[in-house]
């Protein structure tokens, strides 16, 4: 019945500006999706914003998310926002009533994680169906008031059901892409026990969200229908489906396009249909519109509040939604809009206004023909002429497919499967029935294999089997809509009922067998009879969709010899032509195989009467028919002799037709018997396959090729020195493409998993030649006397990787893929799972042995996980590189976030799977490992520089209360670890050896003096000198300035000196306060302080505390004697004259070269000097051992800040140094007025001993702490702010 005709004849419930009554009339339920639809043909509804947003606003604690009731639950609950319902119920209702208050229609159950399957991973699974219940609930009570305060506006609850933590169409085994870590039917059962609760709790309507791959959600929606069916509930609640495309290639996470995840999910008749998460509404656009151009059904759009920014937050504004949105609006694209990911109650209030007064989108007519799907769209057209059902993948129509799936090969099957489709098919069928075969673990087993290849699964299947159970199975392995093979009468209407309900249910088409009771219809008359049947039985006591629905005549075979089989041909074709004619929307196919079976082994006389009787049928109204799509001769080309035979035979001409075919066939048999061709011309070499091995090896990377993979490694090995170059030369550039076809959208991630599983094959077939070599260098070390270590049995393969979600965390996609591209090339992968605290993560790392760790997560708050994982590796001294990478995650917030607390190695971010090989090899070459992560260094604090600079809505925090979140010291315990200087006062250096400098020389910054920088790898000194742009001139001048320092040293040209003091000291609030050298034990009065400042910048990190130099002090209070160190060393001493000399002769070039040089020497004095305050002076690091790697490293415990950067930016503070260390007396070094150090290759800092020490960055300060340091140090404000001008967040 139509809508309009039922308004007609039932008296419906009022919309709500048509009700008259204090209280909201509520439609029955009955009526409540038809009443749904009133009001959005009316207007566009508003539908709520981010819950997770929400409630990281509320900051909430390990406890307050555990609650009374779980207080000692033995896993922790954080992050599990679902969970809250019950342990913060009113948290959730106060911000469902922050977006109903906003303007939302309806709001989403707190229950995106309510499924089993997620619950599992907090250890609640038991309490899934209370979960949901109580989110409903708790929505309910706030619609209900809000609907009861304003009854012109009611309130609905959509019961949200999310995407699982797991994938149904993706692998998470790199040796196994068949495997899955879900079941078809496992989701099912999740999903009905979710939809239980949630309509128990009181949810209006269900909305299946957030879908990343299509079959997760088709199980959601069988799940609904089955739930029904057990609950004989008479009316289905409305459903509303909103799918994720996930980046710009326009395809979700598991290959659909948007059309193709439209008609895989079109058979529940939803509600609505829409798009959310993932992208923001400019990068939605294009593929809301393409859904809004198909749908059927109403549309709605729940975009991000843009792209997450480097921080992983959102940063467009409620006023920047309401253009986009309303945008939408007015572009007819939508009839429900919303807010995803960082949006919040302000961004659905704009929408609100967007929206308001737009009339809404209409949706598409009926489209009245089949669409199916696979990763894409097959829709048909009036102008569709014929689609190829390709045959091959069928045990009874094929051999060779028979004996690949009945000798285990499935890796070879697929490969069947793939020709097919390369060579045309449009539909690819499935047949594994085989009395000694299981055939619905073969059934599964190869579609999911399929399933794991795009350039298959690209196109619907047709799943074919006589056994209900495995086209059952079939159905559960594919996620877009597929044709099932077939079904019949044959079996009883009741059970052709079931049959077709359950078919339907799943959402594919059917393909009906001219069979019944009675047996199969061979003539004409019985053909149409039993299809009109079957018609009619299916659109009006199932209703099965007409167009939906195809018949199988049945192709018979001819020319058998008996006469009654002779007009077979000919019986399809008309009875071809009467269903298409009588029976609307029906589909007509048939499989060709049966029709030329009297020829077998006759390809040519058999492709040829195949293309003969398609020429007539398809005339007649055949719509597909199951070939061998790369067999079909096209009918012009047919010999002409034989074609007319042909003709004759299948139209039935004469009856002699036959005999005259048999008689042409016997000819043509004995001239195969003969030795000449079956016509089949053989098919000329693949044109790639001439290319260069190494362009052959990156070809078949790309498309994913493997059938000749390992021979063309092997010639690559051939060509090459070393088996490993393969993989680090042509393997490795072949992935590189790969990341960069991918990071474009120009491929998607099916087809990387693809190329990764070739680079597997590769690697595999090079392992025993590398571990050949491997063997033969540890033989040959044993031999030359060398200490070869002992092999501990662990296959480590390229390296191991430890891979964990965080925790809080259960999402593991992304991470599952990046093990599954690892795997293939040849790393050990440990994958640790979901929710893994640091404690869990670290343990693994050390047990493991891990050469690297990569972390993922997918929510915000895993950002600040990751951030606290890199701090503790560094609290263990942990020094392995840290890879981070999910959809949160960016590079900046890497490099602003998570790099600087984890100093002892590099955390580099990981764009995506694709990137994770060429990260990891070039972190596992020893030869490239530190220039590499040098570049990420130099690359990401020049990332931090620019982040701090663009940072104009910075917020601080008071002095006060920074004061009171200042580095955390527990100095009792410290108190044993201070060590009291060698002497107290000062000590002298004059004419320090300069050669003893010579090894803590730095030369990078010599060459940058220069303007010389290399290019990766070749960046840093010495491989600066291979580089192939600067590296001859960098040798040129690396030579010469070891000519000058030769001179320099031999003559003494240059005279290095400097002084070092040590003195008791006790930090008072913010300053430090210096005794008298011969004062350790009163310390009653000091003889001058060293005045600090203290960062202000609000910190993200509610842990992260707010330093300043005095936090390394032991305090006065603590009766604790601390000491601090301080130094002024030159090697300027003689600069002048030199320069002086090389001016006179008109020698620039020698005049910057030496100034170059003094400067080089003077930090290494001061880098020398320090590390004799370390082991010997203070001595309070006898043992250390550093390399000098390690020294340019800050490996070293304690810190050297100098006054005038970023640790303490005060100049005037070098006054206090230069009077305790009487610098200028004993050293020459003076300090000019705007005290800068003369000679300039002068360096002083400061000394800090304590193992807490760490160099920071004030950054900006505010009015209060100036103040407050003027007078401290007993300046005005004014030459306070002049002197800290550049650190200022307000103007002066």
């Amino acid at each position: 019945m139509s809508e309009k005709k039922e308004q007609q004849d039932v008296k419906l419930t009022p919309l709500p500006e048509e009700q008259t009554g204090a209280e909201w009339q509520r439609p029955p339920a009955e009526e409540l999706e038809s009443y749904l639809r009133r009001m959005m043909q009316k207007r566009i509804l508003v539908l709520d914003g981010a819950m997770g947003t929400m409630v990281q606003k509320y900051s909430l604690t390990e406890a307050q998310f555990r609650g009374e009731r779980f207080k000692d639950h033995p896993k922790d609950l954080k992050g599990n926002n679902d969970v809250l319902v019950l342990t913060q119920p009113q948290v959730i209702e106060e911000i469902h009533t922050q977006y109903l208050e906003a303007g939302a229609d309806m709001v989403e159950t707190n229950t995106f994680s309510g499924t089993r399957i997620a619950q599992a991973d907090y250890g609640l699974e038991e309490m899934t169906y209370e979960i949901n219940k109580a989110a409903a609930q708790v929505a309910r009570r706030a619609c209900d008031k809000l609907t009861k305060k304003e009854p012109r506006k009611p309130r609905f609850v959509c019961g949200a059901l999310g995407p699982t933590n797991r994938t149904a169409s993706i692998s998470p085994s790199v040796e196994d892409p068949g495997a899955r870590n879900v079941t078809y039917r496992e989701l099912v059962d999740a999903y009905k026990e979710q939809v239980r609760g949630l309509i128990d709790g009181g949810a209006d309507i269900l909305l299946v969200e957030t879908i990343f791959d299509t079959l997760n959600a088709r199980a959601a929606l069988f799940a609904i229908a089955e739930w029904m069916e057990e609950t004989k509930r008479a009316v289905r609640p409305p459903i509303m489906i909103s799918g994720t495309i996930t980046d710009q290639s326009g395809r979700t996470l598991s290959g659909q396009t948007t059309e193709a995840f439209y008609v895989s999910m079109s058979h529940i008749r939803p509600l609505s249909i829409g798009l959310n998460c993932a992208l923001g509404s400019t990068q939605m656009r294009p593929f809301i519109q393409r859904l809004s151009q198909i749908a059927e059904c109403f549309v709605s759009c729940y975009p991000n509040a843009g792209l997450p920014n480097a921080m992983g937050g959102y940063d467009e504004k409620p006023d920047e939604t309401y253009e986009f949105l309303h945008d939408f609006a007015v572009s007819g694209f939508v009839n429900v809009a919303g807010g995803c990911c960082g949006t919040t109650p302000p961004h659905i209030a704009a929408i609100a206004r967007a929206v308001a007064g737009v009339k809404p989108r209409v949706p598409q007519p009926p489209y009245g023909e089949m669409r199916l799907s696979g990763l894409e769209m097959l829709a048909w057209r009036p102008n569709m002429n014929f689609v190829n059902v390709g045959e091959r993948c069928n045990l009874a129509g094929s051999r060779r497919f028979k004996r690949l799936i009945m000798s285990g090969d499935y890796e070879t099957a697929v490969a069947v499967a793939r020709k097919q489709v390369e060579e045309g098919a449009q539909v690819l069928d499935v047949n594994v029935d085989e009395g000694l075969l299981d055939g619905v673990v073969a059934m599964r087993k190869f579609m999911n294999l399929c399933m794991s290849d795009p350039d298959i699964c690209k196109v619907p299947f047709m799943i074919d089997s006589s056994k209900f159970e495995i086209i059952q199975a079939g159905l559960e392995c594919t996620q877009g809509k597929c044709i099932v093979n077939s079904i019949s009468l044959k079996v009883g209407e009741a059970e052709f009922i079931r049959q077709a309900r359950i078919i339907k249910r799943y959402g594919a088409a059917v393909v009906v067998m001219a069979f019944d009771e009675e047996g199969q219809a061979a003539d004409k008359e019985n053909k149409i009879r039993i299809c009109t049947r079957a018609y009619k039985i299916l659109t009006e006591k199932v209703q099965f969709p007409a167009h939906d629905i195809i018949f199988d005549p049945n192709v018979l075979t001819i020319c058998t010899g008996m006469e009654e089989h002779n007009n077979y041909a000919v019986d399809f074709i008309e009875a071809t032509r009467v269903i298409k004619q009588t029976l609307p929307g029906a589909k007509v196919s048939g499989g060709l195989s049966n029709l030329s079976f009297s020829f077998r082994g006759l390809h040519r006389i058999r492709e040829s009467m195949h293309s003969v009787f398609l020429f007539h049928a398809i005339k007649a109204g055949m719509d597909m028919a199951i070939v061998n799509a790369g067999a079909l001769i096209v009918y012009n080309d047919i010999p002409e002799d034989l074609l007319k035979l042909l003709e004759d035979a299948v139209l039935n001409k004469h009856p002699g037709a036959t005999e005259a075919l048999l008689e042409y066939a016997e000819k043509e048999r004995a001239r195969l018997a003969a030795g000449g061709s079956d016509g089949r011309a053989a098919k000329e070499a693949q044109e790639w396959r001439s290319w260069d091995v190494e362009k052959r090896l990156e070809h078949a990377l790309v498309k994913g090729i493997v059938e000749f993979i390992v021979e063309d490694t092997e010639e690559a090995r051939q060509k090459l020195p070393q088996p490993l170059e393969v993989i680090e030369g042509p393997l490795m550039a072949g992935m590189g493409v790969v990341g960069d076809l991918f990071g474009s959208g120009k491929m998607f991630l099916p087809q990387v998993i693809k190329s990764a599983r070739v680079m597997k094959k590769a690697v595999a077939h090079l392992i025993p030649f590398m571990e050949a070599e491997k063997e033969r260098v540890r033989a040959q070390a044993i031999k030359d006397g060398e200490t070869v270590a002992a092999d501990d049995g662990v296959d480590r393969g390229a390296g191991t990787v430890v891979l964990a979600t965080v925790k809080g965390d259960v999402h593991d996609i992304g991470k599952n893929i990046v093990g599954v591209v690892l795997g293939c090339n040849n790393y050990r992968v440990i994958d640790l799972g979901v929710m893994q605290s640091c404690e869990a993560i670290l343990k693994a790392v050390e047990e493991e042995k891990a050469d690297i760790l990569g972390l993922s997560g997918l929510i915000t708050p895993s950002l600040d996980e990751m951030v606290h994982v890199a701090k503790e590796m560094q609290k263990r001294n942990l020094k392995i590189p840290l890879l981070i990478g999910g959809a949160t995650t960016s590079r900046m917030h890497t490099a602003v976030k998570v790099a600087p607390q984890y100093k002892n190695s590099q955390a580099i971010h990981v764009l995506d799977a694709s990137r994770a090989v060429v990260v990891c090899s070039n972190l596992m070459d020893e030869e490239q490992r530190d220039d590499y992560m040098e570049d990420i260094a130099d690359l990401y604090a020049d990332m931090r520089e620019e982040y701090m600079e663009g940072l104009e809505d910075r917020q601080y925090v008071s002095l006060k209360d920074a004061r009171a979140r200042a580095t955390r010291v527990d100095w009792p315990v410290m108190a044993k670890q201070v060590t009291k200087p060698s002497f107290l006062g000062t000590k002298t250096f004059d004419n320090f050896p300069l050669e003893e400098l010579l090894p803590y020389v730095d030369w990078n910054p010599f060459f940058q003096v220069f303007q010389l920088r290399g290019k990766y790898p070749n960046r840093n000194y010495p491989k600066i000198f291979n580089d192939e742009t600067v590296g001859a001139e960098a040798k040129k001048l690396y030579d010469d300035a070891q000519a000058m320092l030769k001179d320099i040293i031999a003559h003494k040209r240059l005279v290095a000196r400097g002084v070092v003091g040590f003195f008791p000291a006790n930090a008072q609030g913010d300053d430090i306060a210096v005794y008298a050298a011969d004062a350790d034990d009163e310390r009653k009065e000091s003889v001058a302080t060293l005045y600090g400042l203290r960062q202000q910048a609000k910190n993200d990190d509610a842990e992260d505390p707010y330093r300043c130099l005095s936090d390394f002090v032991a305090p006065a209070d603590s009766g604790i004697k601390d000491y601090v160190g301080m130094f002024a060393v030159s090697v300027g001493f003689g600069v002048d004259e030199m320069v002086k000399e090389y001016q006179a002769d008109h020698d620039d070039y020698k005049s910057i070269l030496v100034k170059a040089l003094a400067d080089r020497l003077a930090e290494a004095f001061a880098e020398k000097l320090h590390e004799d305050v370390r082991k010997t002076h203070w001595g309070y690091s006898k043992e250390e051992t550093l390399s000098k790697e390690d020294l340019l490293k800050v490996s070293y415990q304690g810190i050297r800040p100098a006054p005038g950067y970023p640790s303490q930016p005060d100049h005037t503070e070098k006054t206090t140094m230069w009077k305790l260390l009487d610098a200028e007396k004993a050293t020459g070094i003076q300090l000019s007025d705007s005290l800068a150090m003369m000679p300039a290759a002068s360096v002083s800092a400061l000394v800090f001993a304590n193992e807490c020490s760490e160099y920071f960055a004030v950054g900006k300060i505010g009015k209060d702490q100036v103040a407050d340091y003027a007078k401290r140090k007993g300046q005005d404000i004014e030459t306070t702010e002049r002197w800290l001008g550049s650190i200022l967040n307000y103007d002066n």
